[in-house]
This record gives C-alpha cells, sequence and structure tokens, in this order.
C-alpha cells in the first residue's frame, strides 16, 4: 500500500487534506468555537446592567441590597480595600459606572464592535469585583468572578472575528483599500 493512498480524506498537523468533509466541517466549528462564549458573556452583562438600572434599591446609598450596603459589608474582606474605599466615595455614582460599563461591554460584545476592548472591559470588571466583592469566597471555586475574568480572556486575545460589526469592517477595508472614508 502506498503511503498517499492511507492519508486521502485524512487531516495532516491540523491541515485538512483534498476530499476530508470531516476536517471541512471541524475547521468551520473552530473557526465558531468563540461565538457561544461572547453570546454568553455579552448576554450576561448587558443583563446585569439593564437589571442594576432598574432596581432602584441597588442604586443607593444605604439600605438592604444597596450599592452602598454591599461595599459596606465586603471592605474589611477585599483583598484590595483601597478600591472598595474609592467606590465608597460615592457609591451611587459607582454603581451607576458599574452598569454603565457592563451595558457598554455587553452591547460592544454581542455587535462586535471593537472586541478586543469591550472584552479588556469586561475583563477589568470581572477583576475589580474578584478583588472586592467575591474575594472572601471560599473555596474561590463558588465565587464567579474568578471564573467570568477568564472567560473573558480568549475574547480580549481573539477580539470578536465572525458575525460582527469588526469583521464587517476589517472585510470593508481589504476590499477598498486601507480608505477608512469613501
Amino acid at each position: 500500500m502506498v503511503h498517499a493512498n492511507r492519508t486521502i480524506g485524512a487531516e495532516l498537523g491540523g491541515v485538512a487534506v483534498e476530499g476530508s468533509g470531516v476536517a471541512g466541517l471541524r475547521g468551520r466549528l473552530a473557526r465558531h468555537a468563540l461565538l457561544p462564549l461572547r453570546l454568553f458573556l455579552g448576554a450576561t452583562f448587558l443583563y446585569a446592567g439593564i437589571d442594576k438600572l432598574m432596581d432602584r434599591s441597588f442604586l443607593a446609598a444605604s439600605g438592604a441590597g444597596s450599592i452602598g450596603e454591599t461595599l459596606r459589608q465586603v471592605h474589611d474582606a477585599a483583598a484590595l480595600p483601597q478600591l472598595v474605599d474609592l467606590a465608597q466615595q460615592n457609591p451611587v455614582g459607582f454603581g451607576y459606572a458599574i452598569a454603565a460599563g457592563e451595558l457598554a461591554v455587553g452591547l460592544g460584545t454581542l455587535v462586535g464592535l471593537l472586541g478586543r476592548l469591550a472584552a479588556l472591559g469586561g475583563a477589568l470588571i470581572s477583576l475589580s469585583l474578584w478583588l472586592t466583592v467575591s474575594w472572601a469566597t471560599t473555596p474561590y471555586y463558588y465565587g464567579n468572578d474568578l471564573a467570568y475574568l477568564m472567560a473573558w480572556v480568549p475574547l480580549v486575545l481573539a477580539g470578536t472575528p465572525r458575525f460582527s460589526l469588526d469583521a464587517a469592517w476589517a472585510h470593508r477595508r481589504k476590499r477598498h483599500g486601507t480608505q477608512l472614508f469613501g
């Protein structure tokens, strides 16, 4: 048997050999591998931002369920209490800033507008929440902010290359040259 006959339709070193339907399907699926993560994180952050803006008790300086009360509760257990101190200077303003950040990150991620920047924003929000609100959670894997932080990393690295405004603009630039307008 000739070696070439044994490899027809096979995949060699990650490159599909001609006539391989399986490798073609695998390749198409791999190109869309980040899409479920992008949709989940975008929808979750969009919902979180809307939920905060609609919850009158959250956007208050004090009281049950308020951002002010949450900041007071987590201060002593936070990894960086200085971040909590900063937020406590204006808890309502901080609550609005977090909600606006989550909305921007969620929308940017869902539509793929400045995808890497949106993902970086999501990662920074998750990092700040991990270092403050969920730092004292034990064992650490019960806290979700660290998992969200790690989930944002592939999108920071890869951006939003499929089904996105970023991809549409890149395609347009490629088709029309490097001109931004015209």
